[in-house]
């Protein structure tokens, strides 16, 4: 029996070595290649990727093709006006044409190069001004948190649309102040996910092994802090697109944003709105537009959080 259990225990031990050295032959894996093996099974992320790839290659390459194929977005023919005044959908104008005899579709794509630089732009600066406001709150805290949680809380507390609506009046219209009105007024949000994020880090021993190495704020803010909060802020960052994209279309419906005759979806759609018993595809197809792209960043953003979140576990 002894001679038996002795047997047992060394194959245990075989075992246990292969299984210690099969681990040891595995590549190191980061948060960030998990989060791609977790995002590439997750489909409808991957349908909203595609189609953002696909948008903005079409809005950038747009120059080399969309005008000799289409015609000219912004001009207008007085000669042919008339009889190219809102003609349905068909293979000349897959979009059919506006009230002016302009392609619609060639519309559509430049209107998606202003709504991706505005949704860019507008999220980059608001993420900017959260990451400094957020990590000062949750890393000093005291008197610093209270003062920028209770600004964030005034700037939330009033309608967003209305407030962008205000600034813009005051600053005057056009694509640059439309970046900075939807930039400026998106950062209370971002600041809050960023000092959540900090506050779950900044207790954690590596934090403290900084500071007791004596590195300064700065160093342990960058090096140890930002990289294990930057996942929520970029998966927030990400769904704010879309919504920054929305409310540049709103704007422009009621006539706050980009003017005319720059294309823009909003615009699109005001034009069209006046034509809607009788030409409905004036108003609906760039309000598709619209719709596929926020969803296609919405998509995104819902697979890059659970593609990042760390307590998920692969199949």
């Amino acid at each position: 029996m002894t001679d038996k259990n002795t047997k047992l225990d060394q194959q245990a031990e075989v075992v246990e070595a292969d299984s210690e050295q099969v681990e040891a032959s595995k590549p190191s894996r980061t948060l960030w290649s998990d989060a791609w093996n977790r995002l590439r099974k997750n489909k409808l992320a991957l349908i909203g990727a595609a189609w953002i790839i696909f948008v903005i290659v079409v809005a950038v390459t747009a120059d080399l093709w969309a005008p000799q194929l289409l015609g000219s977005p912004t001009e207008i023919d007085s000669a042919t006006v008339a009889a190219n005044s809102k003609l349905p959908p068909s293979l000349e104008h897959p979009f059919g044409t506006d009230a002016t005899g302009r392609d619609q579709l060639v519309r559509v794509i430049y209107g998606a190069r202003i709504s991706l630089a505005v949704g860019v732009v507008a999220t980059l600066i608001s993420t900017a001004i959260g990451l400094v406001m957020g990590g000062i709150a949750a890393y000093y805290g005291g008197i610093w948190d209270t003062i920028i949680m209770r600004l964030a809380d005034m700037f939330l507390a009033i309608p967003y649309t209305l407030f962008v609506i205000v600034m813009l009046a005051v600053i005057g219209q056009g694509i640059q102040n439309v970046f900075i009105a939807i930039g400026i007024l998106g950062w209370p949000s971002i600041a809050r996910v960023f000092r959540s994020a900090i506050l779950s880090v900044k207790e954690n021993d590596y934090v403290d092994a900084a500071r007791a190495m004596g590195a300064s704020d700065l160093r342990i803010i960058a090096r140890h802090i930002f990289p294990n909060s930057v996942a929520s802020i970029v998966v927030y960052a990400t769904m704010n697109i879309g919504g920054a994209i929305l409310t540049e279309s709103a704007l422009s419906f009621l006539g706050m944003g980009v003017t005319p005759p720059t294309p823009s979806w909003g615009i699109m759609i005001q034009d069209g709105q006046k034509f809607l018993q009788t030409e409905p595809w004036l108003m609906i197809l760039p309000g598709l537009a619209i719709l596929t792209t926020v969803l296609a960043f919405t998509l995104l953003g819902d697979g890059l959080r659970d593609a990042l979140d760390v307590k998920m576990k692969d199949a």
